[in-house]
């Protein structure tokens, strides 16, 4: 593989990082390479994004590189945010604003336990929309973040209040539906003869 396509790579790698961005010694064990050379490579992307002043930039945080938009271009990215949205919430975002409704006051670990899947985006997605908001700190390790419904998520769902939430589903122990999963691929016995 060579240097272009090393950081091609590297340019992935920082998206799908998110805001958590990737330290050097990451990129270099991914890429089976020195951290010295991505350590290289990364300066290199970071002085080729400023170069050819695009849209995003690569910025170094406390150790770690991440894609970061441009100070200069704040205006428009205001102006976007603050536009009347019309679009429809992704079934991520769904499935994160119900495991918040039903589950509230929770963490994102905790959605992401119940989903299965890390739910950054589509916890930032709800934020923005201010269907969620961050109402406390949960005691613990790095007293996480504490996430709940709003009010524009009553008024949004026409609810007077969270008690007015339709039952969840029912729960099925996964218990019971490997029992039902057995018993479906279970040979049938035969009919007692007559």
């Amino acid at each position: 593989m060579d240097a272009r396509e090393r950081k091609a790579v590297i340019e992935g790698l920082l998206f799908v990082s998110g805001s958590e961005g990737m330290e050097a010694k990451q990129v270099a064990q991914i890429l089976e390479i020195s951290v010295e050379d991505a350590l290289d490579l990364l300066y290199d992307l970071q002085t080729e994004f400023n170069r050819e002043q695009r849209g995003l930039q690569i910025a170094e945080v406390a150790g770690a590189f991440q894609l970061t938009t441009r100070l200069e271009h704040v205006p428009f990215y205001e102006r976007y945010a603050y536009e009347p949205q019309t679009s429809v919430l992704s079934q991520a975002a769904l499935e994160t604003l119900a495991i918040v409704a039903y589950k509230q006051p929770i963490t994102r670990s905790g959605i992401e336990e119940v989903r299965g899947v890390k739910s950054e985006r589509a916890i930032n997605t709800l934020i923005s929309k201010q269907l969620i908001k961050g109402v406390g700190r949960a005691e613990g390790p790095g007293r996480p973040i504490l996430f709940g419904t709003t009010k524009e998520f009553l008024e949004h769902f026409g609810l007077g209040a969270l008690q007015e939430l339709p039952p969840p589903p029912a729960f099925v122990p996964s218990e019971a539906l490997e029992e039902e999963e057995h018993m479906l691929f279970q040979t049938p016995e035969p009919f007692p003869s007559e």
